[in-house]
């Protein structure tokens, strides 16, 4: 008889005898089984395709694998008498073999809910405490905080790991022999659906937007997900001071007495807030004069240097800065991690200049706040936009980088490039709010194409001065394996049209719309 999952809180409960459902096999899937397997847990995996790297191994850790079309309950899956089921982010709540374990009432996990329950396999030899979580979610923006942050605790002299959704999995993070002080953990909605015991030493709310309503099937439902991150914070609970919301769901929230809300902001910061003052980044919250006086962090002239200048880069790291100052990192320690970071790939990263025209790669802008965003960064821009749009309505994106405050058309985007499976919700918008706006349309689905294609168009249409940006606000599966081989292709294509430009600008034959 296995032990009631409410005992099952620690890593030295007794998980034998369990018997577990994992549903998909990806990193995270694999991680579950494999950290399941370790407990003594009897594990089947059920998955709608598998990589061999992961298939040939799930024997080896003592699991079963069964592969099943979607939404098909294999024969197995009801054999097994599940006692937990613990899904990967990808399936819905809806999914039938969701449905098919409420109505059987077997409770689901996901990952985060049961690395935070296991979270002590190793522990602090002289305190005996587990590795401290910080906590960052939000629509945009989310993988910089986690870099930021985990850079900040590092210089600070802690030993901290970036993990969750940011591509390596908490359970593997948990279950480094080496431990760590303190975990950095990216969590996306999907996760925090379905987390109930997480407690954070600190956490972040970004900002939200209208994103993976197709997951959800609402932005109230979207927006609940994500305030489940401060539930029995700490310490510190992060909220923008630019998006009410974030101050609502803190407000909402059933913290552990003590735990502050802390504001970021790019305005001047109240006495708890941290944010900018004459070009200077400073903390208002972690001071013992902040009534008065402030502590400066960096200029954004300095991280304008640094290549992290941007509006929504520079508020990132003001909300890293909270989290690590939070944690009692010091402002030196700061500074000394501002003055090495990096941008992550594929976020407004600089391709190259040629012939007056920059070439900047946002691959990563997968939602409409995330490209809006990008989008403010420059002056003049030829917006390459389009993908897999995840139900998301588009058209409020359009309408505010094409118009300005006065209506007028083509003040910041000069032209539009618009690729993907969705592009008809994309052209249309545009056509209804700028139609004299140059539009070209890539309509064309071949992978290896689609890119030297948009590359080519957007050559055409770009003047010197101008940025031509790839900020798709779309999700890539559609033609691309994930965001980073669009992004991948973007640059290769570019490069090999500035190299091959002998000054001919003819445009080679390709099936696209002209512009309008």
């Amino acid at each position: 008889m296995a032990a009631p999952l409410s005992d099952l809180t620690s890593w030295h409960a007794d998980w034998k005898g369990l018997r577990v459902a994992v549903l998909g096999l990806g990193v995270t899937g694999f991680s579950v089984a494999d950290t399941l397997a370790e407990l003594g847990a009897t594990v089947l995996v059920v998955a709608e395709k598998a990589q061999p790297k992961w298939a040939d191994l799930i024997p080896v850790i003592g699991a079963t694998l069964v592969l099943a079309p979607a939404g098909v309950v294999p024969p197995e899956l009801d054999a097994l008498e599940a006692d937990l089921v613990v899904a990967s982010p990808g399936y819905h709540p809806d999914d039938p073999l969701l449905v098919w374990a409420a109505d059987h009432g077997i409770p689901v996990w996901g990952d985060v809910e049961l690395a935070w329950r296991l979270r002590d396999k190793v522990v602090d030899a002289q305190t005996g405490k587990p590795a401290d979580w910080i906590a960052v979610t939000g629509t945009n923006g989310k993988t910089t905080t986690v870099q930021l942050t985990a850079t900040m605790l590092l210089a600070a002299g802690h030993r901290v790991a970036p993990c969750g959704n940011i591509g390596i999995p908490v359970l593997d993070a948990i279950r480094d022999p080496a431990g760590f002080d303190v975990l950095v953990v990216e969590l996306s909605s999907y996760q925090l659906h379905s987390t109930s015991s997480m407690s954070p030493y600190s956490a972040v709310v970004l900002n939200v937007a209208d994103d993976h309503l197709d997951w959800h099937g609402s932005f109230e439902a979207y927006a609940a997900a994500k305030a489940r991150v401060y539930t029995n914070t700490q310490v510190a609970c992060v909220y923008n001071t630019a998006d009410p919301l974030t101050r609502t769901m803190v407000e909402e929230a059933d913290v552990v007495e003590g735990a502050r809300a802390i504001g970021f902001g790019l305005g001047i910061p109240g006495p708890s807030d941290f944010g900018v003052v004459d070009g200077i980044l400073v903390d208002r919250a972690f001071h013992d004069e902040r009534r008065d006086t402030a502590l400066e962090i960096a200029t954004v002239d300095e991280l304008r240097e640094r290549g992290l200048g941007a509006t929504h880069t520079v508020a990132d790291v003001l909300a890293a800065a909270a989290l690590a100052r939070s944690y009692g990192v010091s402002i030196e320690a700061i500074r000394a991690a501002l003055a090495g970071f990096e941008l992550d790939r594929h976020r407004i990263e600089h391709v190259v200049t040629a012939g007056g025209v920059t070439w900047v790669d946002d691959s990563k802008a997968t939602n409409p706040h995330a490209a809006a965003a990008s989008i403010k960064a420059y002056p003049s821009v030829v917006w390459v936009v389009g993908g897999l749009l995840k139900g998301v309505d588009i058209d409020p994106l359009v309408r505010d980088a094409v118009l300005d405050a006065s209506g007028a058309v083509g003040a910041r985007v000069r032209a539009v490039v618009v690729i993907g499976v969705d592009r008809q919700e994309v052209v249309g918008s545009i056509r209804r709010h700028a139609p004299e706006l140059p539009l070209f349309e890539v309509d064309h689905d071949e992978t290896d194409d689609v890119m030297s294609v948009a590359v080519a168009l957007a050559a055409e249409a770009a003047h010197p001065g101008d940025v031509v940006l790839l900020a798709p606000a779309a999700a890539s599966m559609d033609q691309f394996v994930d965001y980073a081989d669009r992004g991948n292709r973007f640059a290769e294509a570019v490069r090999k049209h500035v190299g091959g430009n002998d000054g001919d600008d003819t445009l080679p034959e390709s099936p696209v719309a002209r512009p309008e």
